[in-house]
């Protein structure tokens, strides 16, 4: 766990893949608990505000409250649309088109912890969308794997893990929506987040560069272009 910035409103820091966000499961580590636990040993209040989430398996960046005040400040921003998230992943699959927005409309199945694509006009779904561009793709792999950006436009249940596999391209290691191995993990990562300081307004913006081993492939076109990083 790696704290990239932290004072008396926010901290922000790394989810590693594995760790949940948060969790009721007994005995099971998350995000929350090991941070509060983090906040007591230096002798504050042991408070966490859950801003957003990343799945399990997912790395990437995260920024929790530290006061109640920070905390609903930004969940008004994030439920406003003032975060900008970006993702890298690793594709399996020939890409349709190597940029372009997908939109679908997402029902989430809760007993069976699954998002599904569903007609427009189910009640019970709702509109997503992200924007995509291929950076790379690996022909010397079967099937060929891609390096794609990804930039979240709504924020739904496991939402670039379902567009992506129902674009034909699910993500590499994805058992659920794709037939992946996890050996090398999951091929997603939060690599960019970008929101205002819930305080002073402050533009605050963080990136980190994959640690999961499928991405080491493509480590070259990641760390040797990390423009492609900016929104």
């Amino acid at each position: 766990m790696k704290i990239l910035y932290e004072d008396t409103d926010i901290l922000v820091c790394v989810k590693p893949a594995g760790i949940a966000s948060q969790t009721k499961k007994s005995g099971q580590q998350d995000m929350v608990s090991l941070l509060c636990n983090y906040r007591h040993d230096k002798g504050e209040e042991p408070y966490l505000g859950l801003i957003h989430r990343l799945d399990q398996p997912v790395e990437g960046i995260v920024v929790f409250g530290k006061h109640t005040r920070s905390t609903a400040a930004l969940s008004r921003q994030l439920q406003q649309g003032g975060f900008s998230k970006v993702y890298l992943a690793v594709t399996e699959g020939v890409m349709p088109m190597q940029e372009g927005t997908l939109q679908d409309y997402l029902k989430k199945d809760g007993r069976r912890n699954l998002t599904i694509v569903a007609k427009k006009g189910d009640p019970q779904a709702k509109k997503a969308e992200l924007m995509y561009q291929a950076l790379k793709t690996d022909e010397n792999c079967d099937p060929v794997q891609n390096l794609v950006k990804i930039q979240l436009l709504t924020g739904r249940h496991h939402q670039i893990r379902v567009q992506m596999a129902h674009f034909g391209t699910p993500l590499a290691g994805d058992m659920k929506y794709g037939k992946g191995e996890a050996k090398s993990g999951l091929g997603l990562c939060a690599c960019e987040l970008e929101f205002a300081h819930p305080a002073n307004q402050k533009k605050m913006k963080f990136s980190i560069t994959p640690s999961q081993p499928v991405f080491e492939k493509f480590g070259s076109i990641i760390i040797g272009h990390s423009h492609i990083l900016s929104v």
